[in-house]
């Protein structure tokens, strides 16, 4: 067998590097720079994603604000509405204590006014009943004589 100096071997290895390797090499380089590219792509989108979730927060937070002070207005127009209308009702428990009382106050007086009219008629009645009894004693004692 030939022997091979070290500078041949060099050679013939570079040369093989140049033939075998190197296309081999910038293959892998051309795939590792083709995939850099896809993980931009990717990068980008989801940079895009990320933006797109920031502004819905954000869109979330500013519509739940706008409901919230909805909400909040709403509730004290109807805590408005219940003062109000704990108000009217106080009035009208009063107007209706005031008419009860006058009411009362009639109905005692038509009864006074019955209780004597009725006391006077009793009285009459007995006033009458023993001027009658009277009578009777007359009337039998004069038959009896």
């Amino acid at each position: 067998m030939a022997e091979i100096t070290k500078k041949e071997f060099l050679e013939l290895l570079h040369e093989f590097s140049e033939r075998t390797l190197t296309p081999k090499f910038d293959k892998i380089d051309s795939q590792f720079t083709e995939m850099n590219s896809r993980f931009e792509k990717i990068d980008g989108r989801l940079d895009k994603m990320d933006s797109r979730f920031t502004e819905f927060r954000e869109d979330i937070i500013h519509q739940f604000h706008v409901i919230s002070e909805d909400v909040i207005t709403k509730v004290q127009l109807v805590a408005e509405g219940v003062i109000n209308l704990n108000e009217k009702l106080d009035r009208s428990v009063v107007e209706i204590n005031k008419k009860i009382e006058e009411t009362r106050q009639d109905v005692l007086a038509a009864v006074k006014f019955s209780y004597a009219e009725l006391d006077r008629r009793i009285t009459t009645l007995e006033t009458e009943m023993e001027d009658l009894k009277r009578r009777m004693d007359k009337l039998e004692r004069r038959s009896v004589s």
